[in-house]
């Protein structure tokens, strides 16, 4: 055994260089695999040399995976045979056992875990580099490659699978959905929810935000024309239906604007407004929100009149209360701007019972159920099966309601609150009663021991 041989310090100088080529593939396949596929396709479009290598690779991933595997198994055999030479030149003999041992502990944390941990971390900083010896490789190895593929893809086919029909990269909705809910930490709060907004618009119909009938601020024309002109003066609103004894028999659309000049003429009648109004636009209840927008822009029209199934009108909705949709209410505090909505100093909301659940659930950040009802009168409704009564507690879901007041077979106020607000009040009330009952059960002993004893209760001097 002679240490000090040359040839022996060249197998070890090989055998350091093979395990490190053998780190190369490993943790080249580990970042190839790793890299993210949106990010490396902003980076192609930004012109990155090393992105469009590694976009061009992961176009064809048997090849890719082809020559990997090709180079790693290459030269771990190759290890393997120079370390059982090295061995023979130390020990007289192959040692199998040691030589097997020991190259297998320096392969796996030299070759495989360390290499392809660094890459999982950091797959752009270990894949782009890369790209450039894997590119050359499979121009100089590409026979070998096919007939590797050409092999592996006929037993893929017997095995029942299609080698050209993997899962698609492609994200759908819910999955996009996902990507902008987790970048929230990467985005301002508002555009972030602005993002999840539009996607959900899909999902929202014009029946989940429109303004119900009862609620339509509207002129109707069988009223006296002072009262007419009074609402138009006082009203807030830009645009009013007009419709003749109800809201059913809608004449058509009025714009404040145009009325403005009208109200400086003598002699204004119903029948100058109602030449002064545009034709009505109705839209089925079930219109999904995104197509909704989309119809204002292509009708050029800023409200609509909602009409269900039959015909009927049920509300309106307008241009803004969609866009509220997308970038929230115009004001700063949901929670103080909501009309339906009064928060309470016990951590209570008193809620109106024609409240959306959506809107409930936005601006108090509930998770209150909106599969069926679209009011918190109908969902409470729904789960009681009756009209009920005031004064009646239940549970909706994780949350406690109390209904406070009950109007022409409608809920029309309700008390709600979270339920981890109501369980430290109802503790503190626990233990106050058994503090008052301990204390009267102790007043009680003593008075009664007194008696025992012949004593007299004490009695409080009397006021001066």
């Amino acid at each position: 055994m002679n240490t000090e041989d040359p040839q022996l310090g060249l197998l070890v100088g090989l055998l350091i260089f093979l395990i490190f080529a053998s780190a190369y593939f490993s943790s080249s396949e580990t970042a190839m695999m790793s890299l993210n596929r949106y990010r490396m396709k902003h980076l192609q479009r930004t012109g990155h040399a090393g992105a469009r290598r590694a976009s061009k690779l992961l176009e064809t991933p048997d090849r890719l995976i082809g020559i990997i595997l090709i180079g790693n198994n290459f030269v771990n055999i190759l290890a393997a045979s120079i370390a059982t030479s090295i061995a023979i030149a130390l020990f007289g003999g192959p040692e199998p056992l040691i030589t097997t041992g020991v190259l297998t502990m320096v392969i796996l944390i030299f070759s495989e875990v360390t290499p392809k941990t660094i890459a999982a971390l950091y797959p752009e900083k270990v894949a782009y580099p890369s790209s450039y010896l894997l590119t050359l490789l499979l121009k100089l190895l590409y026979p070998f490659v096919w007939i590797v593929n050409v092999i592996s893809n006929r037993l893929v086919g017997l095995l029942g699978f299609q080698s050209d029909a993997g899962d698609s990269h492609q994200l759908n909705k819910e999955e996009l959905r996902t990507v902008v809910y987790e970048s929230a930490e990467r985005l301002p709060q508002r555009r972030h929810g602005m993002l999840l907004s539009i996607l959900d618009l899909e999902k929202v119909t014009v029946n989940d935000i429109l303004v119900p009938r009862h609620e339509v601020a509207g002129i109707d024309l069988d009223d006296d024309l002072n009262v007419i002109l009074d609402q138009i003066g006082s009203t807030q609103h830009t645009r009013l239906p007009v419709f003749k004894g109800d809201i059913d028999n809608i004449v058509g659309l009025l714009h404040m604007r145009s009325v403005s000049r009208l109200l400086r003429l003598e002699n204004i009648n119903k029948a100058v407004l109602i030449q002064e109004t545009t034709e009505p636009y109705y839209v089925p209840e079930s219109t999904p929100l995104h197509t909704q927008l989309f119809s204002f822009q292509k009708h050029k029209k800023r409200m609509a009149v909602v009409v269900d199934e039959y015909g009927a009108v049920k509300g309106i909705v307008t241009l803004e209360d969609i866009l509220e949709e997308i970038v929230g209410e115009f004001t700063t505090d949901m929670a103080t701007s909501s009309r339906d909505i009064h928060p309470q100093g016990d951590g209570s909301f008193l809620i109106d019972g024609g409240a959306t659940i959506r809107d409930i659930n936005k601006v108090l950040d509930w998770e209150l159920s909106t599969e069926e009802a679209k009011t918190l009168n109908g969902l409470i409704m729904e789960l009681l099966e009756s009209i009920p009564d005031s004064s009646i507690c239940l549970k909706v879901g994780d949350y406690f309601a109390e209904i406070l007041q009950v109007k022409d077979n409608m809920i029309r106020t309700v008390r709600m609150w979270e339920q981890r607000t109501t369980d430290e009040p109802a503790e503190e009330l626990q233990e106050s009663k058994e503090s008052k009952e301990s204390k009267g059960l102790q007043e009680s002993r003593e008075q009664s021991e007194g008696e025992e004893q012949g004593m007299d209760p004490p009695v409080e001097d009397p006021q001066p």
